[in-house]
């Protein structure tokens, strides 16, 4: 926590995201966007945690440095980020890779989209630089790292997390001392160092790191003149400091923001699909691991303005309901059941369809008597009518994006290449899991499992005559789901461009179905 009496350090910083990189481990999702500006939480995206927590933390100066197909991520920040006001000495910059260093050069590594900037940051003339990743979920007072920067008169003060030692391999890696003092660091090492007094924990770089913003910027003309460096802060800059300098170690616990309901110190890097799906699930818990409600530490956004979420029909076997959910603004749930489901802005759920362990992107639309079951459906999908998923593996393997643990990702070209299949048909349906029998949520990626499929109708279910599932033929493989492009459709007699997220801001209008 914050050492009381002193100053904020933040208001002498500037936060410097780095938001470039495309994410490939989430597959189709970041296609035509950057992992930053991929969806979280029903109406958020990822980067406006890290953007979020420099503004909640004091600093009024912030960057951001993008690069690949940015386009929808430059957009959310100049709708959501546009309240920071040059008359109150505040800043917010957007800094797209434009070759000015060389003009064959883009972005060369993550220390290169910082030293490329140099008389931007200069101009500022902040005292600290804190560089932020902008792809992880977590919540962070970086005051508290910065008054531990200052404290100790690092040269650099490096974020990590704790984490058990076997799963430290993936990770940038510290061996410290009692001080916290950086002895190694090790990019991905087969042997993690483990922390003092904690043989089976290491501690694992979060890719946030505090300098004194003269210090780097020597340092970043240095490693630009070096032919024999890669640019980057995890492998050439933090190492060298290292070796060099004066390197100390923040850990997450001593920062990181809880609520009265949280009770551990919460990071997430979703950077896979199963991970993407596990966090934003975990939401729709109780009791969930990462407050989004906290209004002491807000996650600031671009609000949309929308209508409220509508539920309607009240009979026998088509009732709009939502157990154990989260449904954003603009929704409408018309005679369909929904549960353990994250549902983003604009989405539409249709009669006698059941959803169970989704998380839905904004503006797709469910088509009726659909059963859809461990999905994440990307933007702008428009889901058949009777689309079965969840219930036979190898059929979604060869329709859909599936993962080994189960999660299926759907995205428009999938269905698109589904519905253009002479050979699909009617066949007998599946008959789904009864919710008692569900398996709880995985609480961590790694735990991410296929679950297993009962052999009970749901109550929940809300046809009331045997659901007939769209069915691929065995002998019919569809092509390759890599490099397809998005064809344009229409709903509600609004248009939906093949151009990702076009539509942010329209709202969809309200009404039943035929």
């Amino acid at each position: 926590m914050r050492t009381p009496g002193i100053s904020p350090i933040a208001r002498d910083a500037m936060a410097y995201v780095l938001a470039g990189g495309r994410g490939s481990r989430l597959m189709e999702l970041t296609d035509r966007r950057a992992k930053p500006a991929v969806y979280f939480g029903g109406k958020s995206r990822i980067i406006d945690f890290a953007l979020s927590n420099a503004f909640n933390s004091g600093i009024r100066h912030i960057a951001v440095a993008t690069q690949y197909k940015a386009h929808s991520l430059i957009r959310h920040l100049h709708r959501g980020w546009n309240f920071m006001r040059p008359i109150r000495n505040e800043s917010f910059d957007v800094l797209p890779a434009s070759q000015r260093v060389s003009e064959d050069l883009w972005y060369q590594g993550t220390a290169d989209a910082v030293y490329q900037n140099l008389d931007i940051i200069e101009g500022y003339n902040p005292k600290y630089l804190v560089v932020l990743a902008g792809d992880h979920i977590y919540k962070m007072d970086y005051e508290v790292m910065l008054q531990q920067h200052v404290e100790q008169k690092a040269d650099v003060t490096v974020g990590c997390i704790e984490v058990p030692r076997a799963e430290a391999t993936g990770f940038g890696v510290m061996g410290v001392n009692e001080q916290d003092l950086i002895l190694s660091f090790v990019e991905k090492p087969a042997n993690p160092p483990a922390m003092p007094g904690k043989p089976d924990t290491a501690l694992a770089s979060m890719g946030i790191y505090v300098f004194d913003t003269k210090f780097l910027l020597d340092h970043l003309r240095h490693d630009a003149a070096d032919p024999s460096s890669s640019h980057d802060f995890g492998k050439d800059v933090i190492p060298y400091i290292v070796k060099n300098g004066r390197a100390v170690a923040h850990s997450l616990n001593r920062s990181c923001v809880r609520s009265e309901s949280e009770k551990g110190a919460y990071w997430r890097d979703v950077g896979t699909v199963d991970a993407y799906w596990a966090a934003n699930i975990d939401l729709t818990e109780v009791v969930p691991d990462l407050d989004i409600y906290d209004q002491d530490w807000p996650i600031w956004t671009y609000n949309e303005v929308t209508p409220p979420a509508k539920f309607v029909h009240d009979e026998d076997g088509r009732r709009g309901l939502a157990i154990s959910s989260l449904v954003s603004g603009a929704c409408i749930i018309s005679g369909a059941a929904l549960r353990r489901t994250l549902l983003s802005t604009g989405a539409r759920v249709n009669s006698f369809s059941t959803v169970e362990y989704a998380v839905i992107l904004p503006r797709v639309d469910i088509g009726r008597s659909a059963r859809l079951r461990n999905v994440v459906i990307d933007a702008d999908v428009k889901i058949p009518e009777g689309l079965v998923v969840g219930e036979d593996p190898e059929l979604d393997a060869k329709r859909f994006r599936r993962t080994e643990s189960g999660i299926c990702l759907i995205t428009q070209p999938m269905i698109d290449r589904l519905l253009a299949q002479p050979s699909v048909h009617r066949v007998p349906e599946h008959v789904p899991a009864s919710p008692q029998q569900m398996p709880p949520i995985p609480r961590s990626p790694a735990q991410v499992q296929a679950p297993a499929i009962p052999e009970q109708v749901p109550p929940i279910s809300q046809s009331p005559e045997p659901v007939l599932p769209l069915h691929q033929s065995p002998e019919r493989v569809p092509p390759s789901i890599d490099g397809a492009e998005e064809e344009e459709h229409t709903i509600n007699g609004l248009d939906r461009d093949a151009t990702i997220d076009e539509r942010e801001g329209e709202a969809v209008t309200g009404g039943l179905e035929a």
